[in-house]
């Protein structure tokens, strides 16, 4: 009797420690693969799409991109089609395969809101449903970054060292956790690298001549992930064509201020200047136009150049 409940207990714990397995390994996962890309110092590769169909979603998840910018600036704002969305991205092939929940490609959510406008409640909901990072756009001061930033945080513990920008971000995790996979959501859904730990990407659009103006002030408020020139705002604002020394000059002013205080930088890129982006600092390009249906072949080309001018094997 004695060994048959020493054999039962045995192969209770064995089972226990069999399921805990992956639980424990997954706490030593980095969930947003774009934040594990850049702290190894490489840089990133994304697109804007506008096509929130199950096919793309898809096509998106598997396609070899590190992010993809969900675009609800300029398309319909509905928050059923971005959670529809976001779980046709789930791959359980590539979860089963890898043994955790990390994301091959990163969903991140441009909100229809500018940097002047209150965007609280949109970006709660956005990150409630479980995006791993929100894109602001047309943001042209540091009040509006940290607000921006603030939005995205919940209130930290007493005593953090990491307390401010005030988190106003309020809790209902139930979704994210359980499409993100972890337990420990609110303790991991922080900015980063502002949180060593977190998971959440927010990236801040300057698009204006004011916030090239602001640029420094922008790109070092506490929190903020990543920037993000938006060049067709940036020429339109200055009212001048995109090709103008003018306009190129404020681009390349913006670039130089995140080389030099090591802040990721996007932009939108093609064929013709991939390459110098890269040369240049740019950590975090598109490779491409807007996606209607998973990736062209001129963006699978660029993608492709792009990986080999930067080293990347992964």
């Amino acid at each position: 009797m004695k060994k048959t409940c020493l054999s039962a207990l045995f192969t209770v714990l064995t089972v226990a420690g069999l399921a805990a397995a992956p639980v424990m390994a997954q706490d030593n996962v980095r969930l947003n693969r774009t934040i594990e890309t850049l702290e190894k110092g490489d840089p990133v590769f994304g697109l804007f799409t506008g096509n929130f169909s199950l096919a793309n979603a898809r096509a998106l998840a598997r396609s070899n991109l590190d992010y993809i910018l969900i675009d609800m600036e300029h398309t319909a704002f509905s928050m059923e089609t971005l959670q529809e969305f976001l779980l046709g991205m789930t791959d359980k092939q590539a979860v089963a395969r890898q043994g955790h929940t990390q994301m091959r490609t990163t969903p991140i959510v441009r909100l229809p809101a500018n940097g002047r406008n209150d965007s609280e409640w949109l970006v709660k909901q956005i990150l409630d449903i479980g995006a791993f990072g929100v894109m602001f756009p047309y943001v042209e001061t540091a009040e509006e970054a940290r607000r921006a930033v603030a939005s995205m945080r919940y209130p930290q513990p007493r005593g953090s060292e990491i307390s401010q920008p005030t988190g106003v971000r309020g809790s209902s995790p139930a979704v994210s956790s359980w499409y993100w996979g972890v337990a420990d959501y609110t303790q991991r859904a922080d900015v980063w690298p502002l949180n060593p730990r977190g998971e959440l990407i927010s990236f801040i659009q300057i698009e204006s001549a004011l916030g090239v103006q602001n640029a420094e002030a922008i790109m070092t408020t506490p929190g903020v992930s990543a920037i993000f020139i938006g060049p067709s705002d940036l020429s339109m604002n200055m009212g001048l064509p995109g090709n103008h020394p003018e306009v190129q000059a404020a681009i390349d002013s913006v670039i130089a201020l995140c080389v030099q205080h090591s802040v990721p930088c996007g932009i939108t890129t093609g064929a013709n200047d991939i390459t110098s982006r890269l040369d240049q600092g740019i950590l975090a390009p598109t490779v491409g136009y807007w996606g209607d249906a998973g990736i062209s072949g001129s963006t699978e080309a660029n993608l492709r150049t792009a990986r080999e001018h930067s080293g990347r094997t992964d």
